[in-house]
């Protein structure tokens, strides 16, 4: 008998039963899903048609033909209903439209929260855990930012920048959504379960791909970043190393043809050195405010006139004329004060080389003195 003849008989119930199937694994399921209309299908191919697709051999396609433990599927649902979670599957309308757009996207998702929000457009905001001062700053401050955009901001609940930015979204009264390198009942860190459950009451959502019960391995989190950046119309980088999860974040952006946005740090700043890798190498664009990353996503509506006033207050303090500089950084933004210049002007106009002005350029960015557009053009702040 069928599936199809069968309860269980919806799509999830399929794609469940495949995910109990021993050693098939999500990238052989995802394969034979490209030959079926319905996932329910698959069970009812031959033993010679599962073996036509890659990685199918005698023993995979005997085991899917033969399996019939639709009372561990029934569980598994009844488990998600026991810890207040859903599962939703790539064919459901709520999964997330974005996250459907990537080459090896989830084919289920555990919910928990509003699934709704899963719609909406959004920012990454990711960085390290062991966040300096400045870094926890910017954190809140542009996710603040974005969401007086209605930009919805996605993290990955970890302590530090993490925090940082589902914290201050939910302050800005803004919603977050939270991704998992766990099970929908292991929230890893445990510390941050209260901020979880703070992420659900206000609106957002915890969302996993990793089954219930899936302990945090390291393993895991390269997979989830890959949904976090996903997720979203871009991602910034708001303090790393060279190395960890938010530079594999933001590989995995650009691998999708997403925006990357970098806050700068100073260069003494070892959690920095990351950020000014991606900025030197043209990877992602250089960021002060949230109004720089709105610029960048053309198909998201706002009101550009507005200028962030009310996000950028108190960023006056920050303007050159009250700022202590050293001769070469007032006379720069002395002969900006009428004009953006390109930088091969600006190296004419005070007779020096440009690589010098360049590495001061950058300083004042930093300050939040200048900004960089296009082409090498800078302008006053």
């Amino acid at each position: 008998m069928s599936l199809l003849n069968q309860k269980p008989k919806n799509h999830r119930d399929a794609l469940v039963a495949l995910t109990l199937i021993p050693k098939l694994g999500i990238q052989r399921i995802r394969l034979l899903l490209q030959v079926v209309d319905h996932p329910a299908e698959i069970f009812m191919l031959t033993s010679q048609e599962l073996e036509q697709v890659d990685g199918i051999g005698p023993t995979i396609a005997a085991s899917i033909l033969e399996f019939d433990d639709w009372g561990k599927v029934a569980e598994v649902f009844e488990n998600a209903d026991r810890v207040g979670a859903q599962i939703i599957s790539y064919q459901d309308a709520v999964y997330p439209p974005l996250l459907r757009e990537i080459y090896d996207p989830p084919v289920l998702l555990w919910v928990k929260g509003n699934t709704e929000c899963l719609k909406n457009s959004g920012i990454a905001v990711v960085g390290t855990r062991r966040a300096t001062t400045y870094g926890l700053m910017m954190a809140k401050k542009i996710s603040g930012q974005l969401v007086k955009h209605k930009l919805m901001v996605v993290s990955g609940l970890a302590f530090g920048i993490d925090a940082a930015a589902h914290n201050a979204t939910i302050k800005a009264g803004g919603k977050t959504v939270a991704v998992l390198g766990s099970g929908i009942d292991v929230i890893y860190p445990q510390k941050n379960a209260g901020l979880a459950a703070e992420i659900i009451e206000n609106d957002g959502a915890i969302i996993t791909e990793f089954p219930m019960g899936t302990p945090p391995d390291a393993g895991n989190f390269p997979e989830r970043n890959r949904i976090v950046s996903g997720l979203t119309l871009g991602t910034l980088v708001v303090e790393s190393g060279l190395k960890g999860g938010s530079m594999i974040t933001a590989q995995s952006a650009l691998m999708q043809n997403r925006e990357v946005f970098v806050i700068p740090h100073a260069l003494e700043n070892a959690n920095g050195i990351g950020c000014n890798h991606l900025i030197k190498r043209g990877a992602g664009k250089l960021v002060q405010t949230g109004n720089d990353i709105l610029e960048e996503l053309p198909n998201y509506h706002y009101q550009k006139n507005e200028k962030m006033q009310l996000q950028d207050e108190g960023l006056e303090e920050f303007k050159w004329e009250n700022m202590d500089l050293d001769e070469e950084a007032e006379a720069i933004c002395r002969l900006l004060k009428n004009d953006s210049m390109h930088i091969d002007d600006i190296s004419k106009a005070l007779e020096k080389p440009s690589s010098q002005l360049l590495a001061k350029l950058l300083e004042l960015e930093m300050m939040n003195c200048v900004r960089q557009r296009v082409g090498k053009n800078f302008e006053l702040i």
